[in-house]
């Protein structure tokens, strides 16, 4: 039995409740013959997945619902195996290149030339090229970026890529340029409850507004967690009555506790047990990027005005460094000794860095 966020996915363009306009666009031109490349960018839960599934119901039927499952190996200059999980069916393949980390201009390279060198196969299609969908194209490589600028370029003919992103601004001018920016929005309060008013109905049950409520101001705009909450509350308790009370994620909540801890003591000692916390939740497959920005909005939260933006500002720079470079622990350890240091220089007028020196 499958979750309710897969069992009651919209399939077609037509079944999606919200951004009307935005899938009329779409389907306008899956029919007009001059399908383009296309990024399609907006917040987690937005609805992104969804929208590019259902405009490939509309390039190609039905077919693109047969789906297998493959594992490529690649071979990267320095002679090492590369492993890639792949989805595909006879008309489009997915891809995430960016699980191959700095290997992922290889994958770009290799697989995109491949599947552009080759003709459609099924002559009944109504389209003759073929898709290829990238997934977390803003987390690819500056040479990952380049070789596929050149691929979109040189293969036009054979081939449409659909970039599906979170944001625009780790992107490559060139790569921007060359696609339709397709931006999905996170829905609105009112559209997050019809959604979860419609999936209740499939379910069998009414849910009541003040739980629907509870849920949307949780979420935080994202449809995805929104139903797996409700689906979770529902399996707790079934008839949704009484204090409702909504489970945070382990991991959200021991990164709570991180922040406490950057907050209540600034020392060397202190130091070491937040590095290995973070340790933790990095080999529990926790996003460098999502611990860093909720332990910063949970510090944030707790301290005073003057001295959040530069809590803030110093996150934003260090996230850049993470980005750049490959030893995520280092990071986000040296902002940790930052932050330390902006806390006890404004209450107490002393700088870390001086406890720091024999550390």
């Amino acid at each position: 039995m499958s979750l309710w966020v897969d069992a009651y996915r919209p399939r077609t363009l037509n079944d999606l409740q919200y951004h009307k306009d935005l899938s009329a666009r779409l389907k306008s031109l899956a029919s007009s013959g001059d399908f383009p490349h296309m990024l399609f960018y907006g917040p987690s839960g937005a609805g992104k997945k969804t929208r590019i599934t259902a405009t490939l119901l509309e390039l190609f039927g039905n077919g693109v619902d047969k789906l297998k499952i493959d594992q490529r190996v690649f071979l990267t200059p320095s002679k090492r195996k590369v492993e890639v999980n792949i989805v595909q069916s006879n008309y489009h393949i997915e891809i995430t290149p960016s699980e191959a980390g700095n290997y992922d201009r290889v994958i770009i390279q290799e697989l995109i030339k491949e599947i552009a060198q080759t003709q459609q196969v099924d002559l009944n299609a109504k389209q003759r090229f073929k898709v290829v969908i990238i997934n977390e194209a803003d987390s690819l490589s500056r040479d990952a970026q380049a070789a596929l600028r050149r691929t979109m370029e040189k293969y036009m003919s054979n081939l449409r890529i659909i970039l599906c992103a979170n944001s625009t601004s780790r992107l490559i001018a060139p790569i921007r340029s060359r696609c339709l920016l397709i931006r999905v929005p996170a829905p609105s309060k009112s559209e997050m409850q019809d959604v979860m008013q419609y999936v209740s109905r499939r379910a069998g049950f009414d849910l009541p507004p003040d739980v629907s409520d509870k849920i949307i101001a949780d979420c935080d705009g994202n449809m995805r967690k929104c139903i797996l909450v409700l689906e979770a509350l529902k399996m707790q308790s079934p008839d949704l009555t009484g204090d409702v009370t909504i489970a945070k994620p382990d991991w959200e909540l021991y990164c709570n506790k991180v922040g406490d801890m950057i907050i209540a003591e600034q020392t060397p000692a202190r130091v070491m047990d937040v590095r290995a916390k973070l340790y933790e939740l990095l080999s529990h497959c926790i996003p460098p990027t999502v611990i860093l920005k909720t332990i910063a909005e949970r510090i944030v939260s707790r301290v005073d005005e003057a001295i959040k933006p530069q809590i803030m500002h110093w996150a934003a720079l260090y996230e850049v460094r993470m980005r750049n470079g490959t030893k995520k622990i280092f990071h986000l350890e040296a902002w940790v000794i930052k932050v330390m240091s902006i806390y006890k220089h404004h209450f107490y007028g002393m700088d870390l860095t001086e406890l720091m020196e024999d550390f």
